[in-house]
């Protein structure tokens, strides 16, 4: 919004901001309306949409014939990612500018600013300036918000110079900055399980400790723990999936903060487990086949065959109970619909324990190529 008005100033232009949380599309009528007025008057005008993303499709389309028109000049704010939350006729029309947190120097300069405007005879020492930073984590408006707060209590409490403890006692720690559904919360997960997948178990903590400093649901982070520990790691140790699902128990039982200690044994396992992707693989690959396929009918040999009428109609015919076949296989069966070969959609890694399912395969594969099984070489 600052800088929007400081365009507004700076190009001399009439200033028109809405909300789009408290405004429809009769405030974008009148919005419109004052900007002919002013155009008629020759001035411009600037229209500024706090949280345009809060704003439906038709409402976002309204703006599009003025800005077309050079009528207005179109401003709109977001917390959300403008690729999915604004329409791409009018994110087509626009340029897109990513307003960055601000880093430890500009910081500086800020709070020195605002403490010279909030009290010029408050000391405020060096220890709990950068504790006060730490707090603002990067947003300068809560920077200005905390140095104003400290100052407020500082007067209070009599207490001159302020030391880091005073700031700690005095401020309620506010949480880091962590849009549960926005860009911050889906980049933070994904840079865990991308800390997993890459074995690399003080970066995948780091993560889970950022994301729960920020205040993100620690039974989401579980659920995406078990998602993690049957994408990456999959029967290459398949005690990752009972180790986080033991976490997720256990942090039911726990709460917080004390469970969370589970979710942080489990990240690290997952991320010091062996790692394979072949289920996860296979699976896609199947999903895509049937998807392209179509539906095959169950072969006979492979149907329920529960009442006499089923099993006069052919129902289990021919079917070989694999327990009664040397090593409880039947080698040379075929399982899949009629018409499709024997497929390899698993292919097991020779890590972890995957490396003896692959063994165990070969040699099942080899017992079907001497019943004379084709296709699955």
């Amino acid at each position: 919004t600052t800088l929007a008005r400081l365009m507004a100033e700076a190009f001399e232009a009439d200033f028109v901001a809405l909300s789009a949380v408290f405004s429809g599309v009769k405030d974008i009528r009148e919005a419109v309306q004052k900007a002919q007025v002013a155009r008629d008057l020759g001035r411009h005008t600037i229209l500024f949409v706090d949280e345009v993303h809060r704003f439906n499709k038709a409402q976002q389309d309204a703006f599009l014939p003025f800005v077309e028109q050079g009528l207005l000049t179109f401003i709109g704010a977001t917390t959300e990612n403008p690729s999915f939350e604004v329409n791409a006729a009018l994110l087509s029309r626009a340029a897109v500018y990513v307003l960055k947190s601000l880093d430890e120097a500009e910081q500086t300069t800020l709070f020195e600013r605002a403490r010279q405007a909030a009290d010029t005879s408050l000391v405020i020492d060096d220890a709990a300036r950068d504790r006060l930073i730490g707090f603002a984590d990067g947003d300068g408006r809560r920077l200005i918000g905390l140095v104003e707060q400290l100052t407020v209590a500082a007067q209070t409490a009599g207490v001159n110079p302020v030391t880091a403890e005073f700031v700690d006692q005095a401020l309620s720690r506010n949480l880091r900055r962590f849009d549960k559904g926005g860009d911050a919360f889906y980049d933070q997960i994904s840079a865990m399980h991308k800390s997993v997948r890459g074995s690399d178990p003080d970066a995948a903590l780091y993560w889970l400790c950022r994301m729960l400093d920020g205040g993100a649901d620690p039974r989401y982070i579980g659920r995406r723990l078990v998602r993690m520990a049957s994408e990456d790691i999959g029967l290459a140790d398949p005690r990752a999936l009972e180790m986080t699902l033991q976490a997720c128990a256990a942090y039911e039982r726990l709460g917080s903060p004390e469970g969370e200690l589970m979710l942080a044994q489990a990240t690290v396992f997952l991320a010091c487990a062996a790692k394979s992707n072949a289920v996860y693989t296979a699976y896609k690959a199947v999903r895509r086949f049937i998807a392209e396929d179509g539906s095959r009918p169950v072969p006979m040999h492979l149907r329920n065959a529960p009442t006499k009428l089923m099993k006069s109609m052919g129902h289990g015919d021919g079917y070989r109970y694999a327990h009664d076949e040397a090593d409880g296989y039947a080698a040379g069966e075929h399982y899949l619909p009629d018409g499709v070969d024997a497929q390899q959609w698993y292919q097991p890694t020779d890590r972890g324990m995957e490396a003896r399912i692959r063994d165990k395969l070969d040699h099942l594969r080899s017992l079907d190529r001497g019943a004379g099984k084709p296709g699955r070489d």
